[in-house]
């Protein structure tokens, strides 16, 4: 009898679990209006530090991108405003991934720029809440995790994309324990969440020239919802005939991208999401570690730009935030900086840091007092901006 209860209660759950599926199905066919930055007579950029050592790096990433865009804010064609909130004691108070006040302030901005949060695990002081990046691009249907990853001393140049809404992060807080001796937890692909991704990859490699483009699953395995990836995949492909398509397993994939005579033949990659954040991870390694690199959460009408890393809070605990790498804050600024219309300034922002990270090394990141503060490195950055040699340097290092 208590076999059969539970088995009810599952039943009930899972069908909370299809409806909310269904109702987001529907607000996906209803669309969403783009929003169009060179019509805005103001672009609203919102800043959140997060936790740990994210406000730290926040605060260099925001003072770089003052200096790259003083034009724009002087003429009111761009403002900054910092968002506070976004922290996990007020977010464990009120026992929500975002608390409500500081979503409303997110929603007031265009396009925020966002440090690290701690989501909570087993034995954290703090409640199971939500991770904090996932309810965000739930709530502000961010569905493209996009990451650039290039270091062309060893020809890679790589684009992800990374679906963001469905797989099994977007369902990781709706599993369940069926009895004392069975958890089930629950992944979704839907019709429209993965054109809509997979369009965006194709549209991307079509646009700027690239003819190769690589889709990512398990689809061996996970029959029905890598399946109906792959299949919706290579139905998109007929439209795009310029570019090559060809897919991978997960498990390969990963080995592939440590293979030097095959990771250079990968331009652009398309994944579910639990997929796309284990890739990106290891891909960012090449670059020089996550600590490098920026990412970007694309949505028709919102987008948020981050530090792909975690919060470090024993950085903060030991005294050595100051310490903390903010390159990849920098990375998510230019990134930010050519989504709203400011291409050329994030060229620029994007070949000082590679040119301070892999060819020059006048200052290296250690974390510790072995190496740079995060203000001084920024520093040395901004001076590479600014230098006439940085083109010639650049070229040298390509």
């Amino acid at each position: 009898m208590m076999t059969l209860a539970a088995i009810d209660l599952a039943k009930e759950h899972l069908g909370k679990v299809l409806e909310e599926q269904l109702t987001r199905i529907d607000r996906m066919k209803g669309g969403e209006e783009e929003t169009d930055y060179s019509q805005l007579e103001s672009i609203i950029v919102g800043i959140i530090g997060g936790d740990g050592i994210g406000p730290f790096i926040a605060d260099e990433a925001r003072r770089v991108l003052e200096i790259m865009m003083k034009d724009e804010l002087e003429s009111g064609k761009v403002e900054f405003r910092n968002i506070e909130g976004l922290t996990i004691e007020y977010r464990a108070e009120v026992h929500k991934p975002i608390p409500d006040d500081v979503l409303e302030d997110i929603k007031q901005c265009h396009v925020t720029l966002k440090g690290p949060t701690t989501t909570p695990r087993k034995g954290d002081p703090w409640p199971n809440i939500e991770s904090a990046n996932v309810a965000m691009r739930k709530e502000l249907d961010l569905f493209a995790n996009v990451r650039p990853v290039k270091v062309p001393s060893d020809g890679i140049d790589w684009m992800f994309f990374r679906e963001n809404t469905e797989g099994a992060y977007a369902l990781g807080s709706d599993g369940t324990d069926v009895t004392d001796d069975l958890a089930l937890d629950f992944t979704v692909a839907t019709t429209q969440g993965t054109e809509r991704i997979i369009r965006l990859a194709f549209e991307y490699a079509s646009k700027n020239n690239i003819n190769k483009l690589t889709m990512v699953t398990k689809a061996n395995v996970v029959k029905t919802t890598d399946g109906k990836f792959l299949k919706i995949g290579y139905e998109m492909a007929k439209e795009y005939p310029e570019v090559e398509v060809d897919d991978w397993y997960i498990d390969i994939m990963t080995a592939k991208l440590v293979d030097p005579k095959r990771r250079t033949q990968f331009r652009v990659m398309v994944l579910p999401n639990l997929y796309g954040d284990i890739l990106t991870d290891e891909a960012a390694e090449f670059q020089g570690g996550v600590g490098t690199a920026g990412a970007g959460n694309i949505g028709r009408k919102y987008s948020m730009f981050e530090a792909i890393h975690g919060s470090a809070p024993r950085m903060v605990d030991e005294g050595r935030a100051k310490y903390a790498d903010p390159s990849s804050m920098i990375r998510a600024g230019a990134m930010l900086m050519r989504h709203i219309g400011y291409g050329d300034k994030a060229d620029r922002l994007e070949m000082a840091l590679d040119v301070c990270g892999n060819f020059e090394k006048k200052l290296v990141m250690t974390g510790r007092d072995t190496g740079s503060t995060g203000r001084d490195y920024c520093d040395y950055v901004l001076e590479n901006v600014g230098n006439p040699e940085l083109v010639s340097k650049w070229e040298s290092f390509q």
